[in-house]
């Protein structure tokens, strides 16, 4: 099924109790950095491709037209304290895994600079600098708007330092908004395409949102951490689940990301590296580096084989309760994706 042909039931629940997600109109703009897509002639998101060694989304706004994501490093707004200014490799929305076959895409070389000029540290953060790679925009296989949706699919290739190709994706996002929500879909193939590639046992790894600052658990401005099986706060970090919902105020209003796991997804339930200072990552590759008394559980994909990932992040109002996160879930898990 082609989710941009088809409404999603969670937007049938939400048409039910009155918003009109028929009256939204999308709009997508390509240049030379990416795209930017907006709905009703306000910003959703942009998706940048060469600020770093991997495409992201920044800034993303949601339902009452507020910044859903850390602004660091792309900004440098007051509202973000020095001690928010971390991992310089959260941006926005994004994906990467600190090892593919030795290769990482999770960090940049911004995050490891620093440590160059520290003698105790300079060997280690120049190992790591060598190792980095990139997530390499190929081409927009699709760029479509209708009235309900705005689609963006391209094909990426995984490159090491050398500018070998590791592997290849199919990425495809799914911009949806009604009265309530704004929505992501985050659908990502690999394919093994230059033979056998393993992704390692990592936790800095996945499918990743920096939350604002103000939202963080520990910014303890009201910030908070549920999952589905009523995990919260930093108790959740590691733990499976079917979904997670940070939520907190951001500028003024109780606001919250859902970030849902399909079913259909490698190793659903996902196990979520979750942080009470702001990092939210979706990431089914990990398991030692979880739980040491785990075994270790690296992945590895054979030439030719394909590995599926799908989310969707909700930005919603209120908390998980008053959201129907649940219900949300409930509706997502049944679509064929």
């Amino acid at each position: 099924m082609n989710p941009s042909l088809f409404p999603s039931l969670v937007l049938c629940l939400t048409l039910a109790s009155g918003a009109h997600a028929a009256d939204a109109k999308f709009n997508i703009k390509e240049d030379a950095h990416g795209v930017a897509v907006t709905v009703d002639g306000k910003p959703f998101a942009n998706y940048v491709l060469d600020q770093t060694n991997k495409p992201f989304l920044f800034p993303v706004y949601g339902p009452t037209g507020k910044a859903m994501t850390r602004a660091f490093p792309m900004q440098d707004v007051p509202a973000e304290a020095k001690a928010q200014r971390d991992h310089f490799h959260h941006r926005g929305i994004n994906f990467g895994h600190e090892s593919i076959s030795g290769t990482d895409s999770w960090s940049e070389r911004g995050t490891h600079e620093p440590g160059l000029n520290n003698p105790k540290a300079a060997e280690s953060a120049q190992k790591r600098i060598d190792a980095l790679g990139s997530i390499k925009h190929v081409k927009f296989t699709e760029l479509k708007t209708d009235s309900d949706t705005a689609v963006v699919a391209e094909v990426c290739e995984y490159v090491d330092a050398r500018g070998k190709r590791l592997l290849t994706e199919e990425r495809r996002l799914t911009f949806r908004a009604t009265g309530e929500t704004r929505s992501i879909d985050f659908d990502q193939d690999f394919l093994a395409t230059d033979g056998d590639v393993t992704l390692d046992d990592r936790k800095d790894a996945g499918l990743s949102i920096r939350v604002p600052t103000s939202m963080a658990v520990d910014s303890k401005e009201g910030g908070k951490i549920v999952n589905s099986e009523g995990i919260a706060d930093k108790e959740a970090w590691s733990k499976a689940a079917k979904w997670c919902d940070y939520t907190g105020p951001v500028e003024g209003e109780a606001l919250g990301i859902a970030f849902l796991n399909h079913p259909s997804s490698y190793r659903y339930p996902t196990r979520w590296h979750v942080r009470t200072y702001g990092l939210f990552t979706a990431n089914p590759f990990a398991s030692k580096q979880y739980d040491k008394e785990l075994p270790e559980n690296a992945t590895v994909l054979k030439s030719g084989e394909r590995l599926k990932l799908r989310h969707r992040f909700v930005f919603h109002k209120g908390d998980s309760e008053t959201a129907g996160i649940a219900k949300m879930f409930e509706a997502y898990a049944k679509e064929t994706r």
